[in-house]
This record gives C-alpha cells, sequence and structure tokens, in this order.
C-alpha cells in the first residue's frame, strides 16, 4: 500500500502522512503471540513485573470505583485496562526491542525508554486517549439513566438497554481499539508525532480487518481472562500481549520513510533491518 498524503517536517522536507501497511494473513495473530511468549521467555521476570504493575492499578481503580460508586466498577477496570495499559506496555516494547538488538532487556532502560525518551509525543497520544474516555464514560453514565430497575421491565426493554449498552461500549472500544494498535510501538520505534502513529494505526486496521478482528478478540480473551481470576492470570497474559503487540506492528507497519530516534534503544537498527 502506498500513499501520496505528504507532511512537512519542518526542515524543507515531507514525510507521507501515514506509514504503509502491509497485508495480513487472517493467521497472523497466532505467530504474534508465539514470537511475544518468545521474548517473554528471554525476560521473563522483567515481562512479569509490568503484568503485576498492570493488575494492580486495576485492582485500584476497581477500588476506588467500589468506593465512589458501583456503576463505576466495570469503567474504571475498563479504563484502566484500555487506557493505561498501552502506555505501560511501552516498557514491554522496549524489552522486545532490547532483545531484537542482541542487548540484555535491562528494566532501567526500558523505564528511560517508556518514561522520558518518548514523554512529549507519549503525552499527546494519552491526552487523546482521555478525551475518548470522557466522551466514553459520559455516555456510559447517560445510558445507566435509562435502565429500567424500578418499572418492572420485562425482557424485551432489559434486552434493548443491553443491546444499546453493547452498541455504544462497543463503538467506543473499537474507536480506542484502532487507535492504539500500532500507535504506541510507532512512537516507539521511530520519529513521528502522536497525530501521525494514531493515523497509521486507524488506517492498518481498516486494511486488515479480519486478522485485526481476530486481534482484538484475543486480547478481549485475555482482558476477560484476568478480570475473572481477579487479576491473577492478568499478570501473565497481558505483558504477552504488550510483547505480541510490537512484534504485531513490525509485521504489519513498513515505518521505514520516518527518522529514527536519535538516541535511546530504537537509534539502533535491528538485525533484521
Amino acid at each position: 500500500m502506498s500513499t501520496t498524503n505528504l507532511h512537512s517536517t519542518g526542515d524543507g522536507s515531507t514525510l507521507p502522512l501515514v506509514a504503509p501497511s502491509r497485508t495480513l494473513e487472517t493467521t497472523a495473530p497466532f505467530r504474534w503471540l508465539r514470537e511475544g511468549y518468545a521474548d517473554m521467555r528471554h525476560a521473563p521476570w522483567q515481562s512479569l513485573l509490568y503484568g503485576l504493575a498492570m493488575a494492580v492499578i486495576c485492582m485500584l481503580l476497581g477500588a476506588m470505583g467500589l468506593t465512589f460508586g458501583g456503576y463505576l466498577v466495570p469503567l474504571a477496570i475498563m479504563g484502566g485496562i484500555v487506557f493505561l495499559a498501552p502506555v505501560l506496555c511501552l516498557g514491554l516494547y522496549a524489552i522486545s526491542a532490547q532483545l531484537e538488538r542482541k542487548q540484555p532487556a535491562m528494566l532501567g532502560r526500558t523505564f528511560r525508554e517508556a518514561a522520558r525518551s518518548r514523554l512529549g509525543t507519549e503525552l499527546v497520544f494519552a491526552l487523546m486517549l482521555l478525551v475518548v474516555f470522557l466522551v466514553w464514560a459520559r455516555a456510559f453514565s447517560m445510558i445507566q439513566v435509562f435502565m429500567p430497575v424500578d418499572a418492572q421491565p420485562d425482557m424485551q426493554d432489559l434486552l434493548s438497554y443491553i443491546a444499546v449498552t453493547v452498541a455504544v461500549s462497543g463503538f467506543f472500544a473499537a474507536v480506542t481499539f484502532a487507535s492504539s494498535a500500532f500507535a504506541l510501538p510507532m512512537i516507539m520505534h521511530r520519529d513521528v508525532d502522536a497525530i501521525t502513529a494514531t493515523l497509521t494505526s486507524i488506517n492498518a486496521v481498516l486494511r486488515n480487518k479480519k486478522p485485526m478482528a481476530l486481534w482484538a478478540a484475543i486480547c478481549l480473551l485475555t482482558v476477560i481472562i484476568g478480570i475473572a481470576t481477579g487479576f491473577v492470570a492478568a499478570i501473565f497474559l497481558w505483558p504477552l500481549i504488550g510483547l505480541a503487540t510490537w512484534h504485531a506492528y513490525l509485521d504489519t507497519i513498513d515505518a521505514s520513510a520516518f527518522p529514527r530516534h536519535t538516541e535511546g534503544i530504537t537509534a539502533t537498527p535491528r538485525f533484521l533491518d
């Protein structure tokens, strides 16, 4: 896939508005999981530490939801998983990037990569997700107003309410998934702005609907299993998804037209580059 949309870099040169995406086979997500698991085997305790951090954050958010309002419980947990987890996954991307370069997976480097080297662009992307989250939360709270609890609703009323809730939540989940599927890995990999990374991610998802639908289903399943086990399984499953996402990005996006970072792990080419 090629694109003719260009934008200026500020130094007189131009870059594509979005990075091209490759065409994926439907079963590609299973390959990503295998590659992510291989990385986890090479850096087990580093990966599980990130999984523990994700699980603890979601438990804290759930506790806050229980404290301040019952209906906020699922929303708070969902917010932690959908919006905070991708940011935490930056450290997991750094682990995979170090392994690709035959470097030891050092936690200090992953923290610096996630928290300092790309901080400005990451914050812009996080702000974009925050706007989506706030609109999502507002829509969710408005739906609760129409929940048929006092009028002894029949099954048809309940099914209609559930259908609307699922449709609205599904829409915002789809927007969030398409926007973040490859955006943060691209920000980690190349010197791009948040808008370019987000548009690239959306474009790649739309051009690979079947494999990305399968990938979304796998991600959703790991979320459900993680919650159902009291976040115990999440300690293993969520880092696996994070590591696999890095390989999904490299498999899907051709970002070679964009400049490398001048410092950090990804300033050095992979052995496969």
